[in-house]
């Protein structure tokens, strides 16, 4: 299939349109990523929370084909900071104005708010994949000349499409985060039985403490409620303030992902005595679960393990997934069967006074993450050995 040179720029993911969008996010190559569907960044963009004034800039990238139809997208932002991103270039910015230069704007491909790996060149089954990545990362480099911007990042990009943008001249950065593997555990006993005796009486331990004075209670699809969303966002907005001082998701956000994506979601929510007082955020991809958000009012020992650790395993070997990635930071999660595992980035400075620096750095980076992954897994992996 023939593609077109041009590429176009859209300010609202609407103009682009959900058919046109999903059937390029919805390739099978995919695997489902739900931070990458029309239906979860248009609620985005309507729920005001990646939009201009916010700093979030939406400038989506189109490509068509010689029949004038959709064929390759790019989820791409203007930004006038680093907030929202978990990937972090603040001391490039800093660095970069102290010499005179000026940062912001910069443009960002990513699931915004979202730290987990997913396509990023989203390009339609039947379409030429490395023509078409291409010409969207082209299209991106002339935004960024016609902008004056200082740079274009691409966070959490699947590898393939990391290690393309690296022979395309990019800087490649490596990080790390904490993923479960479904090594076929029929249950989570069996999954238990793969652990140090001392893990294991460990986490029963934790299990029976965070489940002795609370009934836990896993939703999805139609058993959502709006009476589910207001006690959840409250949780949301608790633990931002006290993390972050802005939490990013406005309240709205939350109903459009319960009306649009409800099959998408779990949540799985402790209530005590018919109140509910904890929660935390799943959505559902083809072959992982994707722990997001976690909060509560009341402190219960050992419930957020129990809730964004062990239901989320539990929930995920009944459902035949492959893994379970429970979102950024966290070397506790090591102790929990979430082994340390590499997440990428990569990016472009446009000036080479900068570059230069930013790619050594990002050369030394790389090594030491590797060196930890590997020291990290041997030291502290809960597993048994053999």
């Amino acid at each position: 299939m023939s593609l077109t040179p041009a590429v176009k720029v859209s300010r609202r993911i609407a103009e682009i349109g959900r058919d046109a969008w999903d059937a390029c996010a919805a390739n099978p190559a995919h695997l489902g990523n739900p931070f990458v569907l029309y239906d979860f960044l248009d609620a985005l963009e309507q729920g005001n929370c990646a939009v201009e004034r916010q700093g979030w800039g939406p400038q989506h990238l189109s490509i068509e084909d010689e029949a004038g139809r959709v064929a390759a997208v790019m989820p791409l932002y203007l930004k006038s900071h680093s907030q929202g991103e978990y990937v972090f270039d603040h001391a490039w910015a800093d660095a970069y104005e102290r010499a005179g230069g000026r940062y912001y704007p910069k443009l960002l491909s990513a699931a915004p708010f979202v730290p987990a790996t997913g396509p990023r060149l989203l390009v339609r089954p039947d379409v030429d994949a490395d023509e078409a990545r291409g010409l969207l990362l082209g299209g991106a480099l002339t935004l960024c000349e016609r902008y004056g911007a200082s740079s274009f990042h691409v966070n959490f990009p699947t590898e393939a499409e990391w290690r393309f943008m690296g022979d395309f001249g990019f800087g490649l950065r490596e990080g790390q985060q904490y993923h479960w593997e479904n090594r076929g555990y029929r249950d989570f006993e069996e999954f238990l039985g793969a652990l140090s005796s001392g893990r294991r009486k460990t986490i029963r331990r934790e299990r029976r403490e965070a489940q002795a004075s609370v009934e836990i209670v896993r939703l999805t699809g139609a058993d959502l409620t709006e009476d589910h969303w207001d006690a959840f966002f409250g949780f949301y907005m608790d633990t931002g303030s006290r993390k972050w001082g802005r939490p990013y998701l406005t309240r709205p956000f939350f109903s459009m992902l319960g009306e649009r994506m409800a099959e998408r979601v779990l949540l799985v929510m402790a209530r005590r005595e018919g109140r509910w007082i904890a929660g935390a955020l799943n959505l559902i991809g083809d072959d992982c679960l994707y722990g997001r958000h976690w909060g509560c009012v009341e402190d219960v020992p050992f419930l957020h393990f129990e809730l964004c650790y062990y239901q989320a395993i539990e929930w995920a070997i009944e459902q035949g997934l492959a893994r379970v990635e429970a979102g950024a930071q966290g070397q506790h999660k090591i102790a929990r069967g979430y082994l340390p595992k590499p997440v990428y980035s990569a990016h472009y400075i446009a000036d080479p006074a900068l570059r230069g620096p930013v790619e050594r750095f990002l050369e030394e980076e790389r090594a030491a993450v590797d060196q930890e992954i590997e020291w990290l897994t041997e030291e502290y992996s809960p597993f048994r050995e053999g």
